[in-house]
């Protein structure tokens, strides 16, 4: 074969890449997975949760270390194999020759990717922007909004730092009024988060700030009851769901919000550092970019991805995410974490001097638990769990919060969370 017919068929391929029949996912995990999902076909997400010979097949995807149990998936997740090889393939590739292959090439992998991840999103491709994680794409709309002086903002003191720092910049240079509610969680009563958000509106409030799951505790918050009572005082909504897409099973527009933002190296297991942003389509002119755009008043959603040099290749592993994600079903996924995290948490609440700081119930969580041992600060029962178990969790302490942070995925064994179970119940035993 010669070089340019090489050459000729690396390129083919290079279109196609995850887009494709010939998705690296096809080639390695298809057949399989169809096989596997078949004997489970007559069960439902719930019962499909709890069987472990399906799920084996699932966690022989990852590549995550025998020696660490990593439950800090809450913070970042690992992606599995196949994305990683997408990500290596082509970066290869750009390497041949940066220039050719990036920006005549692979440059031509968003708009598939963009198709790709509306279809996931429920929402129409000119809404979608890729860029690098969730502040990223909310700090795109925070300070992309036409607020004004004395014009309100109501979001949580349990919101994530970067957007409370965002608006407290906005706060600082323009004099926006940026307030801010506090919950103790959990709380399993929806009305009662409704209505302090209800009763914190003025005449003067422009936008409130709504996390879906937060990354604390994993509250989940009542997204869409929320944004009906904002639109209904015309009212707009910006919704965190930095934690919540590619783990629960929903739709963009279902949450009845205007603008979204989510890190895509969370739950969907894309490779890290890839983000998404949803802008309602009416609404994007609106919107100035983070960055520098020749029309920056226009209603192409691409203005918000104008960040110069980028991975090409991240792109092409975003893409092998979602075909994983699919394979699995967004339903079946949402309720294989939630059982692992309420495997765990259900046994070792009855424990003396264990305190759990998150809701079972499923409408008000899902993946991420918050557990704390009375005598114990959050960073000395991290180091337990790690130092003699080898169990990876985040210590969080943050405003009325302390606790420390498990969140499991769907490679995650039976086996890890009975070996958190013992853990805290012998951590637990040494405290008098």
């Amino acid at each position: 074969m010669t070089n340019q017919r090489r050459t000729f068929l690396k390129q083919a391929a290079t279109l196609a890449g995850a887009f494709s029949a010939a998705s690296l996912f096809n080639q390695l995990h298809a057949e399989e997975w169809k096989r596997a999902a078949k004997k489970i076909d007559h069960l439902d997400a719930i019962q499909a949760a709890q069987d472990e010979d399906y799920w084996n097949i699932i966690q022989s995807a990852y590549t995550v270390n025998p020696n660490i149990i990593n439950l800090n998936n809450g913070g970042v997740s690992p992606s599995p194999l196949v994305v990683q090889q997408a990500v290596a393939r082509f970066n290869d590739l750009s390497n041949e020759g940066p220039s050719y292959f990036m920006w005549r090439i692979l440059d031509q992998g968003r708009e598939p990717l963009r198709e790709k991840l509306a279809l996931l999103a429920g929402t129409l491709p000119d809404e979608i922007a890729v860029n690098r994680n969730a502040t990223e794409a909310l700090n795109t709309i925070i300070y992309g909004l036409p607020l004004k002086k004395d014009d309100e903002v109501i979001g949580t003191k349990q919101d994530y730092p970067h957007m409370i720092q965002a608006y407290r910049q906005r706060q600082m240079r323009e004099g926006i009024v940026y307030k801010q509610l506090s919950f103790d969680f959990p709380i399993e009563d929806d009305e009662q988060i409704v209505k302090a958000y209800e009763a914190a509106i003025t005449s003067k409030t422009k936008l409130l700030h709504v996390t879906h799951m937060i990354n604390w505790v994993g509250q989940t918050m009542p997204v869409r009851k929320i944004c009906d009572i904002a639109h209904a005082k015309g009212i707009e909504v910006i919704v965190d769901g930095a934690h919540s897409f590619g783990l629960l099973d929903f739709k963009i527009p279902d949450l009845h919000c205007d603008y979204f933002g989510t890190s895509l190296h969370k739950f969907l297991s894309a490779p890290i550092g890839s983000g998404m942003l949803w802008i309602k389509k009416e609404k994007i002119e609106n919107v100035l970019p983070l960055l520098c755009d020749d029309n920056p008043k226009g209603p192409d959603i691409r203005k918000f991805e104008n960040i110069g040099t980028r991975s090409f290749p991240i792109e092409q592993g975003i893409g092998e995410a979602v075909n994983f994600h699919e394979a699995i079903g967004s339903k079946r996924k949402e309720e294989r974490i939630r059982y692992l995290k309420n495997y765990w948490a259900s046994k070792v609440k009855e424990i003396p001097k264990v305190k759990l700081h998150t809701s079972l119930k499923p409408e008000y969580s899902c993946a991420i638990c918050g557990v704390s041992i009375d005598g114990m600060t959050p960073g000395e029962l991290d180091n337990a769990l790690f130092n003699k178990y080898k169990i990876h969790t985040v210590g969080i302490v943050w405003e009325n919060i302390s606790a420390v942070r498990v969140t499991p995925h769907v490679y995650t064994k039976i086996a890890d969370m009975d070996k958190l179970v013992r853990a805290i119940e012998e951590i637990a035993a040494t405290k008098k």
